[in-house]
């Protein structure tokens, strides 16, 4: 087995590889875009990007595109005005500041994005082969909605590949957590009491409860989708088992990948 192999999504080494990345302070940029590769690498595992046409809703940076143009797919995007970047507080690096503010070079400009909003994607039916999200849908109050027009606009036979963060997980209330335990506005509160400022994801407006059971719920109700897998984003192979125990994955996944083969 190669070092490359070593670090593909499933393996031990990659696990421990990203946590120690999201734990050790350093520029944000190093980390998306390692984030971004193995994102691009994780969809390759269910679906070849080679010549595809993939889509990111909620595309807040351009290095998605640079991993998965790497892959020889085409990028598409969609981004959302207002909405912060739930990745940055998902990892710990506290509230989202702009790349200016944090003194650090602006990321990549991203080619073939549009703005448009999460639950009337501007983009045709059946248009893209991976349609793919990451930390958007607990910021947009009907996440059914959303994960619905992500699958309207994947062709029959693709891939919809949808992460967000449990709400009852450690990571839920992202940067308000962990007091969100103790309710959404009660943490915002105590955010803004001790820091002297609001968070930037503010529960009920930009931040919202998902649970993994509501979104299995939603995809075993529909008729249109061929199968439904449900894998712990950045955990071993190994482990995958949690994601499958009801009740427990709430609490022991920080970030769920439900993945969606569109009949």
């Amino acid at each position: 087995m190669t070092e490359s192999d070593d670090l593909l999504p499933g393996s031990l080494r990659r696990s421990m590889h990203l946590y120690r990345a999201m734990r050790t302070p350093q520029a944000p940029a190093t980390l998306r875009r390692l984030v971004a590769a193995d994102s691009a690498a994780h969809i390759a595992q269910f679906h070849s990007l080679d010549g595809q046409v993939v889509l990111d809703v909620g595309a807040i940076s351009g290095y998605l595109a640079e991993a998965v143009r790497a892959a020889g797919a085409r990028f598409l995007g969609v981004s959302f005005p207002g909405t912060p970047s739930a990745a940055a507080v998902t990892h710990g690096s506290g509230p989202v500041a702009t790349p200016a503010e944090r003194g650090e070079p602006a990321a990549p400009p991203i080619p073939d994005v549009v703005l448009g909003a999460p639950t009337a994607l501007p983009v045709h039916s059946g248009a893209v082969d991976v349609c793919y999200s990451a930390d958007v849908l607990q910021q947009v109050g009907d996440p059914e909605h959303m994960a619905g027009e992500m699958v309207r606009v994947t062709r029959p036979g693709g891939l919809v590949f949808l992460c967000f963060v449990p709400w009852y997980s450690r990571s839920g209330g992202l940067e308000t957590a962990p007091w969100h335990y103790f309710g959404g506005q009660y943490a915002a509160r105590r955010y803004e009491r001790t820091r002297g400022s609001v968070p930037a994801n503010r529960f009920g407006e930009n931040l919202f409860a998902v649970s993994v059971s509501r979104m299995m719920h939603w995809a075993h109700g529909r008729g249109d989708l061929a199968s439904v897998q449900l894998v712990p984003r950045y955990y071993p192979s190994w482990a995958t088992w949690v994601a499958h125990v009801p009740g427990l994955r709430e609490l022991a996944v920080r970030n769920v990948a439900l993945v969606l083969r569109v009949r």
